[in-house]
């Protein structure tokens, strides 16, 4: 077990890029505060409401909802029992995360639950788009894929599974099931049915050895959007995420206001109207569970004036979330981000830039987690396999260029006697003294460099060939068991 505890992915340690001074976040938290007094939360959920009642928060009729005045004192009590140090964990124990709100180390990952898989093929020089429903075929190969994308550390789903005998009951179970028996990385995913948080939970504890294995090395975690924009608590999804809480899983409590619709445009009210609704649900976490593992979940997008969509590519965007990730270390939470999503519908370059540019910016601010990074395009509708390993070989340039840099006093020796050496030298070049590659790897093309030059050429030869490696399954006693304890797995799941 305390082997365990040391193995991780390595991720990326940043030194994190301060967008705001420390007044300005003091500025964010006494507006944020302000706002859970005044106009307060509108409680659609009975039960939360009196949660925070007993707490000691005021409440007041508001119709169809309960208005929930909450105070300072409360918030402040919340977020010192809020864990600093959150585990998730994975079938491989190498392949764990911990994320300490302290350490600025960041990892990448998938997300969204798209509609569409966009299928690549070529016709000669051509490549060809095929729009498909997103099935269970679909999220067992993205989950395989993933699992051999070297530079993403954790797998959300990512494929909405539609298939004709997939229900809102089964569906939790099958959308765990089939990314657990395809991937040995972290496994994150939303509840569809309050029913099911049991049975998925079982499922994971037979994963994982039992209870306590399970406890040491949570195989799953989830999210959950118990707070709508503007300082809304909706019904549903609270009483989701107060049952996962009470379990002590851990859960991201997320939020996705729409800057211009669901959030004020301005930066500093955005930031404002998050932080405020993150901080609620960090209370009503810590109310029903003191200590329970937490993400602060901050999702804040820009809302695309002549269409109303969501945009993810607008430099807003990075603004939003960066001083996110300042706030949520201002408060000593593990921050869940964002960052890596394009606005376009197909591979090309409006997507590449839009990535980029969120992928050299965001990471900066020091989120550990952050998703949405592999495959998505058309905002968070489509996933496109190709496009994940584009976006793989990406992330692997950005996590190159974020880390820390090689200056220390220890080289300081080796340094001057390898300049001596090559200065005394007939041929003067530092050829025979680069690093070897499994000592510090070295940039030495672009990675999907490619004979005519077609970087999603490379992309779909480099995923069919992933397609044909061995997959990772569950070992045949646990797959027996999953079907024999747990209601409502598919064949389909299993094969």
């Amino acid at each position: 077990m305390e082997q365990m505890a040391k193995e991780q992915r390595e991720g990326v340690l940043v030194k994190p890029y301060r967008r705001l001074d420390e007044s300005q976040l003091m500025i964010v938290d006494k507006l944020s505060r302000e706002l859970l007094q005044h106009p307060g939360l509108l409680c659609f959920n009975r039960d939360a409401a009196s949660v925070f009642e007993n707490a000691g928060a005021t409440l007041e009729d508001a119709g169809d909802a309960v208005r929930v005045r909450i105070s300072s004192q409360l918030i402040s009590a919340a977020l010192d029992t809020a864990p600093s140090t959150v585990v998730l964990g994975a079938r491989n124990p190498a392949n764990r995360l911990i994320l300490d709100a302290n350490e600025p180390r960041v990892r990448f990952g998938s997300g969204s639950e798209t509609n569409i898989w966009l299928d690549v093929n070529f016709d000669g020089g051509n490549p060809l788009f095929s729009r498909q429903d997103g099935s269970i075929a679909h999220l067992r190969d993205a989950a395989h894929l993933c699992d051999n994308l070297e530079n993403l550390d954790f797998f959300i789903r990512c494929v909405n599974i539609q298939d004709t005998d997939v229900t809102s009951r089964n569906k939790d179970v099958n959308k765990f099931l089939a990314s657990l028996n395809n991937i040995t990385k972290h496994v994150q995913a939303g509840l569809t049915h309050i029913e099911a948080l049991d049975e998925v939970l079982h499922m994971g504890h037979i994963v994982a050895g039992g209870v306590d294995a399970f406890r040491d090395n949570p195989v799953i975690s989830f999210i959950c959007c118990a707070v709508k924009s503007p300082l809304q608590i909706v019904e549903d999804t609270a009483d989701t995420f107060m049952e996962i809480s009470k379990r002590r899983v851990p859960v991201v409590i997320s939020s996705c206001p729409m800057a211009g619709a669901t959030g004020p445009f301005d930066e500093f009210g955005m930031v404002a109207l998050i932080n405020a609704e993150l901080l609620a649900g960090v209370l009503l976490n810590q109310l029903v569970a003191p200590g329970a593992p937490i993400l602060y979940g901050a999702v804040p997008v820009r809302t695309r004036l002549d269409n109303l969509n969501d945009m993810y590519g607008a430099p807003e965007f990075s603004h939003y979330n960066i001083d996110c990730a300042q706030m949520a270390r201002f408060y000593g939470l593990p921050c869940y981000s964002t960052a890596g999503v394009g606005d376009a519908s197909e591979p090309g370059i409006q997507a590449t830039v839009e990535k980029m540019a969120t992928l050299m910016s965001v990471p900066r601010g020091g989120a550990q987690y952050i998703h949405y990074a592999f495959g998505l395009l058309e905002r968070t509708n489509t996933f496109c396999p190709e496009q994940a390993i584009m976006d793989d070989a990406h992330i692997g340039l950005i996590k190159h260029m974020l880390s820390e840099p090689g200056v220390t006093a220890d080289m300081h020796e080796e340094t001057l006697a390898t300049i001596k050496e090559v200065m005394a030298s007939d041929h003067k070049t530092f050829i025979y003294h680069l690093p070897l590659p499994s000592r510090d790897p070295v940039y030495a093309r672009y990675p999907l460099e490619h004979e005519d030059g077609d970087a999603l050429r490379a992309a779909h030869e480099q995923y069919k060939k992933i397609m044909d490696l061995p997959r990772n399954a569950l070992p045949e006693d646990v797959l027996k068991r999953i079907s024999e304890e747990v209601p409502g797995v598919l064949a389909s799941v299993l094969d």
